[in-house]
């Protein structure tokens, strides 16, 4: 009771105390319900930065350059296609309208009218029953778009409690639209919507405020009835510009987050009713001039009478203080920290309980501490809600009163908590207020007072587990149950942050996930961190209960310091074991995602059968192929393909053309009747297939991923004429012919003769070998006709009908020996590789042979009749119509010899083919003698191939005339010649490609739909001044030591690209790669090879070379095709300072005009200034420009903007500018360090197809794709980031997408549903630091607006990664300080407090959790080495006179646990490589020092992530994207590495050198090796990942140039060690107090340590008679040596 009073008679003190300080909080009395946000007349002490800015609205009278009238983007207003032109009439009546009401700029309204149109055209899918039902379709697709974005429009009003303001025309002002009124009124809201959005500029990233303009002017054209004509800019100067000046002023403060107002802040005061007092245009309603009077007007406008909007913001107060301090991330993450709290009291009750024997009632009641626990937690959470809102943050009554209820109310109980715990442990009888009772009565009040304030967890606990409970709470329109909530749950009243659950079957997964993973990872700790510390425990308390002269406090603090190393390990190996579960849950989710199932060339070919119909199925829509459309053919795709790419090399089989007619003739309507008749289903899939196989391979060959042998072995061969429409690659069928062989030998018997049935049965029944052998006796026989000609063709007619004979009657066994089919096809492969030399043969002028034939008698031949000929006529005589012509009047010269090598060596081969052909045949059966007959015939004529030098000549030279002859030979060479190892690709990007292609095929993988009804989307990439297009100079210059330049590097790197590169310009001489036809050429190569924007465009770009090609697939004709080009797919490269470029002549201006030129339908947006007068005002504009196709650029729309509108971030300002002239429902985003690839852009229509699926209740907002990251070849380092990045942005996402479901937004190159998000603030936010990892903001903003994000690995993207030392430092640095600023932010506060504890911890372990571990971990360095020095120092080593225990669980931990974060590594290379591969890739990792690297950036983690959160100053740091080869100085890695690694290693060192000569325990190295280990990699691996460390005179330089920076004492930090160092620790005098706290502790520390020196006996010991350990001479001739070297 007097506790009680205490607590009220305090509680009324602060009250009044904290009123008089602000008399404004007087009004939560009488004030009622407020939204969060703030008054217009906020006094108090707000904090927030509230410059003087003027917002008077201001004309700005500026000229832009002229446009020409005919330019425009994708479609020609004037000859629009029909699917657009269905709505222009209602868009372009609308838009004229409206742009003439509110004087919203031409360009403006051009640029959104198009935006507009085509997404209307993409929303006609809706209306298709194959789509949706017709139950579900929307009544137009007018209704469909407005509803998708309008949705957060109409969330908002029902949150502000206001009806929403839409359009309501009457029929009469539809009559011009031709549309019914529902129609035409959507029209209007959406042409409103896009208008404002389209000139918003940075008001964009306020999505609230959007929607507050349109709600506003909606109003005011609804009631207006006078149709007022104002100057276009009128909406930009009256309405944007002066929100934008207050957003500026803000924005380029200097002021730290909490002292400056961000996009958020100026957002959620949109969120508050407050706003709504206000008008939305900062013109005085008295100046208005309207064009047309308005006489009848009997009352003002709704608003007139109101104050201006930027009113309400200048006194807006902030809504959310960033402080910078642990504390911010120690309240968002409050759970995690009490869970960790209260399960290590409750495993250290169950150890003392195991060594004490308790009972279980002894142990129960130590237990229910964890009540006080919880209590006390809370009241400290509760406080520190008070401190993250005071001063600066105004709170409703409500939420103060519930505050003050709560602390009130938990103190109480607390206080009667801690009185009955007493109690219970006191006396076991006693009286206590009056209450004579045993200690069990006091415990069992202090439970059942406990279990009061313990219903809010269990409450908890339920929604945890049932996630669908707190968003039916949240979103309740019970006005008892908003009542509760508001009071006790302020998180409830927000905006956003109220649908956030998953469904049921979700959460039962990831909630087994975290059960098994919590059970052993508590299990454990109990065993390796827990129990070991209570026997030092009860030892240390034993010592004090015993001994009188034992001082509490000194054991307390013994205590403290030897259980403080195992807390923090407790709280840093739960992402350890979380690691180790991902792998598991990761793999298996692999396996199940047929990830992996093909991972080789052998793989590919095992799989090959099957990838045709899974093919068709997946990726080719139901109209491929099919009657509907043109009549493009599907069997001359090869040749309408070259339209793709004209500079494509010439297909492998150049069949068409003066080689011959085939028998179905050239006619497409023909071949296409042909297919229709003749060929089945499973043909027809066959050949699209092959046309996109060999299209891929073609591309292969254009990047010169292969070689032309090569690309020929990979495609499909096709031969017109003859009885297959393809032919498998070589790669597939090679070494088949073996196989057969080897089987048909096997199966022979001596003893048993099997018949044909059982010989060739294996055969048949193998797919591969059937064809295999079909196509080398086909192709075969087409080889012998050619070659033997018209003398022999008789014969040779005659045995191939009667081959084929015996095989259709299954008796070839009896007329051939089987046993002898091997001699033949050896002879085969012998002619083979003869006649290869047809192809370098150069054929004579005129024929030798006059081409008569002579009259000899034949043998009989064999009839006709029943016997089917396998080539046709047409095919056999193909060659004879390409043969010279004869010379007229040509006399044959008798006896010339005449020298022919080829002829002679190919005679041999061919006699030894026919002999062995003989010599197969069976002489006692009559048809086979009939054979052998002929065959001697044919070996005999001596007007023949084999006796007439002529006429043997003139055979060749036609032969090499031939290329259909030249491409059936080298497929016949591939089939029977080649082993499987020689025809596979070398390169091992080509393999890769190709197997994940293959891969992919098998995978989930959406159907897709056709052309006409898939999703449309835009890529966008941001650019600022980086490489476009490597140039001559930069590929040739030498920078570094080595004396290596880049272009010399890059061919030594890629050194079989580059020679398949002069392979297809045709060089034999490599100094001609820079001579004028090549030069262009060579820069492509070698900047398609780099990290340039020519690398990304380029393959962004084969995005639309897919779309045309499926396209031609569908057999859509070409107009059709490009207007779907322009409607489905886009790119736009938003070059910011492009303009800039052009006015500096900048050579990176015309490399990316080039790209223009080169790919048409890339945009290049950009930020274009003008200055407006002589005192230096300027004039911001958006434009956007594109080729023009005759050699010029021209501009489509200029956008003039409210001033410069980088205020924020710049790559999210620069993204936020080139958004408006986005097309399609979807945005990729991708940087200008990726890469795209032809074969994935083929898939990139079926994952769109993602976002019509819904997997849960929320809607499908982000798409994740799989990255590639290509530079791992580049460096040893190189290769550690692209494991790191395989192993977290491979497994990582995968298992933060399932099971997890708690995957956000990890960056490019994800998809984003357009419509979703720039309703919602866009695809990234950009206030200055604190969104510094501005990608990761829209998956936070996605998550708490309730979008659900899913991750694909079908599809993969290229993607660059730093490959230098320092690039990879600057880079860990961006991403720690950006994870420090997430850590202050509002939205990783929301977020944690609204996930269930399942997805909280999950969010933490696989995202921010990392960079927090990083911390702890060094910490727990920090603690465990000044912890076993001090032990040592002050001889505490051991507790009294027992025998020491060394403390060497820790270091085990921290070692050995480490190597356990190679297991995801281990588990996603094994899914994709083998597990022995992967093996042998870990080995490499450590042998290369590896674990240097990653314990290294440990550190750097854990440095910039405390510096960010104390002191700030994070910003982006541009690592740059060039090859690292030159050597960086000793000096230059000193300023980089000292204050963040080196001086840390040093301290470390010392430390445990200290430990090592005080300590008198053993193990020294088993207690230390891995401290010893990080020390060395802090000091080492600067230097031991430097280029040339170890070079002698490297060496010399680096130490003179040392010595020198050293001595320095001006110039700079670059030229001086004091200067630098004076730069260094500047911000130590920034630093608030509570941030000096760690240093002031180290100090304290220091002082520990000397004082601990100076006393010990060591510093007191007389050392003057001991030998030294090392002499004196010794020292000296040291320091001369040094000496000798510095001078």
């Amino acid at each position: 009771h007097v506790a009680s009073l205490t607590w009220l008679v305090t509680s009324a003190i602060t009250a009044a105390f904290t009123i008089y300080r602000d008399s404004s909080l007087l009004r939560i009395f009488n004030g009622g319900y407020t939204q969060l946000g703030g008054n217009d007349d906020i006094t108090g002490d707000d904090m927030t930065l509230k410059p003087n800015t003027n917002v008077t609205p201001q004309p700005v009278y500026a000229t832009p350059p002229p446009v020409n009238p005919e330019a425009f983007n994708m479609f020609d207003p004037a000859d629009l296609p029909p699917r657009l032109s269905e709505y222009a009439n209602m868009v372009y009546s609308a838009c004229e309208d409206l742009g003439n009401f509110f004087g919203f700029q031409d360009a403006s309204v051009r640029n959104q009218a198009e935006h507009l149109l085509i997404l209307l055209s993409n929303h006609r899918r809706y209306m298709n029953s194959h789509i949706l039902p017709p139950a579900l379709q929307p009544p137009s697709p007018i209704h469909a778009l407005h509803a998708k974005v309008f949705s957060n429009y109409m969330k908002w009003c029902r949150y502000q409690g206001v009806p929403p303001n839409f359009s309501k025309m009457a029929s009469s002002s539809t009559a011009g639209m031709a549309a019914p009124p529902s129609v035409a009124s959507r029209v209007v809201d959406l042409v409103l919507f896009f208008c404002v959005w389209g000139e918003a500029c940075n008001i964009r990233h306020m999505p609230e405020c959007l929607w507050f303009l349109y709600h506003k002017m909606m109003e005011e054209y609804s009631v207006e009835q006078n149709q007022r004509s104002l100057y276009a800019g009128h909406f930009l100067d009256c309405v944007v510009t002066p929100i934008f000046k207050i957003l500026s002023a803000n924005m380029k403060s200097n002021a730290d987050h909490i002292n400056k107002r961000n996009y958020d802040d100026f957002n959620e005061f949109f969120w508050s009713r407050d706003c709504l007092q206000y008008r939305y245009s900062c013109e005085d309603p008295n100046d208005r001039d309207d064009s047309v009077e308005n006489n009848n007007m009997a009352a003002p406008l709704p608003g007139e009478m109101q104050q201006p909007i930027t009113v309400g913001m200048l006194n807006a107060p902030k809504t959310f203080l960033e402080k910078r301090s642990w504390l911010r991330g120690i309240m968002a993450l409050s759970r995690v920290i009490e869970w960790h709290i209260v399960t290590f009291y409750l495993l250290a009750v169950v150890a003392f309980s195991h060594d004490l024997v308790w009972g279980w009632v002894v142990t129960l009641e130590v237990a229910s501490g964890v009540f006080w626990i919880f209590n006390s937690l809370s009241i400290i959470w509760a406080l520190l809600e008070v401190w993250a809102s005071y001063p600066g943050i105004h709170l409703a009554g409500t939420s103060i009163f519930g505050s003050v209820f709560v602390l009130v109310a938990r103190f109480l109980i607390l206080v009667y908590q801690t009185l009955y715990l007493m109690w219970t442990y006191g006396p076991a009888k006693g009286s206590y207020l009056g209450i004579e009772a045993d200690s069990t009565f006091w415990w069992w009040q202090y439970v059942w007072l406990s279990l009061l304030c313990m219903v809010p967890y269990f409450v908890e606990a339920m929604t945890n587990l049932v996630p669908s409970i707190t968003t039916k709470l949240f979103t309740s329109r019970n006005d008892y149950i908003q009542t509760f909530l508001n009071i006790l749950f302020p998180i409830s009243r927000l905006y956003t942050a109220k649908e956030m659950h998953e469904s049921f079957k979700h959460t039962a997964v990831y909630v087994f996930f975290w059960a098994t993973l919590i059970a052993w990872k508590l299990y454990f700790s109990y065993v390796f961190e827990v129990y070991s510390m209570v026997l030092p425990t009860i030892e240390l308390t034993d010592d004090f209960a015993n001994y009188p002269e034992q001082s509490f406090i000194k054991m307390s603090l013994l205590l403290v310091l030897r259980w403080l190393p195992q807390f923090i390990v407790y709280c840093i190996d739960m992402s350890i074991w979380y690691s180790v579960w991902q792998a598991f849950a990761g793999t298996s989710v692999g396996f199940s995602d047929h990830l992996g199932d093909i991972r080789s060339m052998k793989d590919i070919r095992n799989s090959f059968g099957r990838a045709p119909e899974h093919f068709c199925s997946k990726m080719l829509s139901p109209d491929a192929g099919s009657r509907r459309g043109s009549s493009a053919s599907i069997l001359n795709l090869g040749a309408s393909e070259s339209s793709l790419d004209n500079r494509r090399q010439p297909l492998s089989n150049p069949n068409l053309g003066k080689e011959g007619q085939s028998l179905l003739g050239n006619d497409p309507h023909k071949l296409q009747g042909y297919v229709n008749r003749l060929l089945d289903v499973r043909i027809q899939k066959w050949v699209m297939f092959s046309t996109v196989w060999n299209e891929v391979i073609d591309h292969f060959r254009t990047e010169d991923l292969i070689s032309n042998k090569e690309r020929d072995y990979l495609k499909f061969s096709r031969f017109n004429g003859f009885s297959q429409a393809i032919y498998l690659p070589v790669f597939q069928t090679a070494g088949v012919v073996e196989e057969a062989l080897d089987l048909l030998e096997g199966q022979l018997d001596d003893d048993y003769q099997p018949s044909d049935n059982e010989l060739f049965k294996p055969i048949l029944n193998h797919v591969t070998m059937r064809t295999a052998i079909a196509e080398v006796w086909e192709l075969g026989s087409h080889v012998l006709l050619k070659l033997l000609g018209p003398v022999h063709n008789d014969d040779a007619v005659f045995i191939i009908n009667y081959v084929m004979k015996w095989a259709e009657n299954g008796t070839m066994s009896d007329h051939m020996k089987i046993a002898k089919i091997r001699s033949i096809i050896n002879d085969l492969v012998g002619l083979v590789s003869v006649l290869k030399g047809v192809s370098r043969r150069k054929p004579a002028l005129q024929r030798r042979s006059t081409g008569q034939k002579k009259s000899v008698a034949a043998p009989s031949g064999p009839p006709a009749r029943g016997i089917r000929r396998s080539i046709s006529a047409g095919a056999l005589n193909a060659g004879n119509v390409a043969q010279t012509p004869m010379a007229p009047t040509q006399k044959k010269v008798e006896n010339v010899v005449i020298v022919d090598a080829l002829r002679d060596q190919t005679r041999d081969k061919c006699r030894a083919l026919l002999n062995s052909l003989k010599g197969i045949m069976n002489a006692s059966n009559r048809e086979g003698k009939e054979v052998m007959d002929r065959l001697t015939f044919a070996l005999s004529m001596e007007n023949g191939f084999f006796w007439d030098d002529a006429y043997a000549s003139d055979a060749l030279d036609d032969l090499s005339r031939s290329d259909i002859f030249k491409s059936v030979l080298t497929k016949l060479q591939g089939l029977v010649a080649c082993h499987p190892d020689e025809v596979e690709p070398k390169s091992k990007e080509a393999r890769r490609r190709l197997t994940f292609f293959v891969n992919s095929l098998f995978m989930d993988m959406p159907n897709a739909p056709s052309i006409h009804d898939m999703f449309s989307w835009n890529v966008l990439t941001p650019y600022y001044k980086e490489t476009v297009t490597l140039s001559k100079g930069e590929l040739e210059s030498r920078s570094d030591a080595l004396g290596v330049s880049t272009m010399l590097y890059l061919q030594t790197l890629f050194k079989a690209d580059w020679a398949n590169f002069l392979e297809r310009m045709g060089l034999q001489d490599e100094e001609k790669v820079w001579s004028k036809k090549i030069a262009a050429e060579t820069r492509q190569w070698a900047s398609i090879r780099a990290q340039t924007l020519n690398r990304t465009v380029s393959g962004m770009m084969y995005f639309e070379k897919a779309l045309r090609l499926l396209a031609n697939m569908e057999r859509l004709d070409d107009d059709t095709t490009n207007d779907l080009m322009g409607e489905k797919f886009g790119y736009i490269v938003s070059c910011q300072v492009y303009g800039q470029m052009k006015k500096d002549q900048d050579s990176k201006a015309d490399d990316i005009d080039e790209l223009m030129h080169r790919y048409p339908h890339l945009r290049i947006a950009y930020i274009d200034s003008a200055r407006l007068n002589r005192t230096g005002e300027m004039a911001f504009y958006s434009c956007l420009v594109k080729s023009d196709g005759n050699g010029g650029i021209q501009e489509i729309y200029r956008v003039r903007l409210p001033g410069n509108p980088i205020l924020g971030e710049g790559k999210p300002e620069n993204q936020n500018h080139a958004m408006i002239f986005s097309r399609g429902e979807f945005v990729q985003t991708i940087d200008m360090n990726q890469e795209g690839y032809f074969e994935e852009a083929l898939k990139m229509r079926n994952a769109l197809q993602e976002f019509a699926k819904r997997d849960g209740p929320m809607p499908t907002t982000i798409l994740g794709l799989r990255e590639h990251i290509f530079t791992g070849s580049v460096s040893s380092l190189a290769n550690y980031m692209a494991l790191q990045e395989t192993s977290f942005v491979t497994l990582g996402q995968r298992v933060l997408t399932k099971p997890l479901c708690i995957r956000l937004h990890y960056g490019h190159p994800d998809v984003f549903d357009k419509l979703f998000f720039i309703t919602r603030g866009g695809i990234s936010k950009s206030s200055k630091g604190i969104n510094l990892s501005e990608d990761i903001f829209a998956g936070y903003n996605n998550a708490i607006r309730g979008g659900q994000v899913a991750f694909k690995e079908y599809l993969q993207v290229g993607k660059g990664r730093d490959v230098g030392m320092s690039q990879i430092y600057q880079f860990e640095a961006k991403l720690s300080q950006g994870a420090g600023e997430q850590s202050l932010s509002r939205d990783v506060y929301r977020l944690c407090h609204r996930l269930d504890f399942s997805r909280l911890l999950s969010y933490y372990f696989g995202g921010i959790g990392h960079y927090f571990s990083n911390v702890l971990t060094v910490i727990t360095i920090y603690v465990v080495v000044y912890l076993m020095a001090i032990l040592a120092l002050y001889d505490l080593e051991k507790i009294g006179d027992r025998l020491i225990t060394p403390m060497g669980t820790i270091q085990m931990l921290l070692g050995g646990l480490g190597l356990l974060h190679t297991i995801p590594l281990f588990s996603t290379l094994g899914v994709e490589r083998g597990w022995w591969a992967s093996l042998k890739e870990l080995i490499q990792v450590f042998a290369t020092g590896g674990p240097l690297h990653f314990m290294f950036h440990i550190q750097t983690k854990a440095n910039y992530m405390t510096q960010t959160i104390l002191v700030g100053g994070a910003k982006y740091r541009p690592t740059g994207r060039g090859f690292v080869t030159q050597h960086t100085p000793m000096d230059e890695l000193y300023r980089f590495f000292a204050s963040s690694h080196l001086y840390l290693g040093v301290e470390m060192g010392a430390g445990l050198v200290i430990m090592g000569i005080y300590s008198e325990a053993k193990q020294y190295f088993g207690r230390t090796w891995s401290l010893w280990l990080a020390s060395l990699s802090f000091i080492a691996s600067p230097f031991w990942f430097n280029p040339l460390t170890f070079d002698w005179n490297m060496v010399t330089s680096d130490y003179l140039k040392w010595i020198s920076w050293m001595r320095g004492h001006a110039g700079g930090a670059s030229r001086s060690w004091s200067m630098w160092w004076s730069e260094e620790t500047s911000f130590y005098s920034k630093m608030p107090l509570t941030s000096k706290g760690w240093f002031i502790i180290k100090a304290i520390l220091y002082l520990t340590i000397a004082e601990g020196i100076a006393s010990s006996d060591l510093a007191r010991a007389d050392t003057t008679l001991n030998n030294p350990f090392v002499g004196v001479s010794f020292v000296v001739a040291s320091i001369v040596i040094l000496f000798i070297l510095w001078w």
